[in-house]
């Protein structure tokens, strides 16, 4: 597929595509006389979908008013954007639309509206909800069944390759920013640059590493918990522990989320994909291995047909441009991330309509 060959032309029609979300209009005494009124209405609605083992989840589903059933984008989450509100997915509530694409984005379970439903770390509990995002859109007559996907960056771009794994009713994936390595690996490749970026000697580095290969090691069963818990103990109080993302006391191996985290290949699961997946990284991105993710992709794809590979140059993590990598990297700016990319914007909306799941007409 030509991706790149569509893309100015897409990126030239969403600026030319009418759109207005139906919120509450302006009066006429407010409305300014250059105003023009847009030819595409968008109606949003909170709704509430079944998860897991029964938890409620609380979203917001934006629908563009058309004859026909539209197709739709779930959206799974980043780590540190758990809210439906979080700057990093307000872009698709702009764009799908325009594209005659629905959009359902919610509050991950343990958070917002959702905190009756407890907060897992759990990848697969992660995707299951998706899957039950997927299912509720199903039903709605006004979405096309054979078309609803799934969009996620970060962690939420692996959750979105699982949850088209784990279900046949998955039509597409949109995956931004996944690592495509195992998440240790991910993990001391951020823990590592987080603390450069911020000038941390390299002895500091050092000890982070080595903690953290012991936590990993513990995870695996092949150091005590003893030992493991005397490095955390050692570096708890240390300025630069908060780039670990990790807590201060180990859980028991046998029940631990990040034991079976790490056990996962995430290029195992990608291979059992078997519908239309966009994989979309950032050639400036600090936060995950990009170039042997790239390289794991690219070695699929000669068995994978459907499987397209984009690397957006200048773009950070977040798809954004010009963001210093001190920002970026920031723990308490994590949730500040918004795509900013044009290159971006017009990979996306390029394919999406190459295989067929937008409806730009009447």
């Amino acid at each position: 597929m030509k991706i790149f060959a569509i893309c100015a032309r897409m990126s030239a029609s969403l600026m030319l595509l009418p759109f207005s979300l139906s919120v509450a209009a302006a009066t006429p005494a407010a409305a300014a006389r250059w105003t023009v009124p847009a030819r595409v209405t968008v109606s949003h609605k909170d709704i509430t979908f079944t998860g897991e083992g029964g938890a409620l989840l609380h979203g917001t589903l934006y629908v563009p008013q058309k004859a026909q059933p539209v197709g739709a984008i779930v959206v799974t989450h980043g780590a540190s954007s758990p809210l439906r509100t979080s700057p990093l997915y307000q872009h698709l509530v702009q764009i799908a639309p325009s594209l005659g694409m629905a959009v359902l984005i919610y509050d991950r379970r343990g958070s917002g509206a959702s905190s009756a439903a407890k907060r897992s770390e759990n990848f697969d509990v992660l995707a299951a909800d998706a899957i039950g995002a997927v299912e509720f859109l199903r039903h709605d007559r006004r979405i096309d069944p054979a078309r609803v996907g799934v969009w996620g960056l970060s962690q939420g771009g692996w959750l979105a390759v699982l949850a088209a794994a784990h279900s046949p009713h998955v039509a597409f994936v949109v995956s931004i920013s996944a690592p495509i390595v195992t998440p240790d690996v991910q993990m001391m490749f951020l823990s590592t640059n987080s603390m450069m970026v911020f000038g941390y000697s390299a002895s500091d580095i050092a000890q982070m590493q080595k903690l953290r290969k012991a936590v990993d090691d513990y995870a695996r069963g092949s150091v005590s918990r003893s030992y493991a818990q005397a490095l955390i103990d050692q570096a708890k109080d240390k300025p630069w522990y908060k780039y670990l993302y990790m807590g201060t006391k180990l859980h028991d191996r046998e029940h631990s989320d990040w034991r079976e985290q790490i056990e996962m290949d995430p290029l195992k699961t990608l291979a059992m994909v078997r519908v239309p997946t966009l994989m979309i990284y950032g050639g400036e991105d600090p936060v995950v291995p990009v170039a042997p993710s790239v390289a794991r992709v690219k070695a699929l794809q000669a068995s994978h047909l459907q499987l397209q590979l984009a690397v957006i140059p200048g773009a950070d993590h977040g798809m954004q441009l010009g963001v210093s990598p001190r920002d970026l990297l920031d723990p308490a700016k994590r949730d500040e991330e918004h795509p900013s990319a044009p290159a971006y914007f017009a990979t996306l909306a390029g394919w999406l309509e190459e295989i067929g799941v937008t409806q730009t007409g009447t």
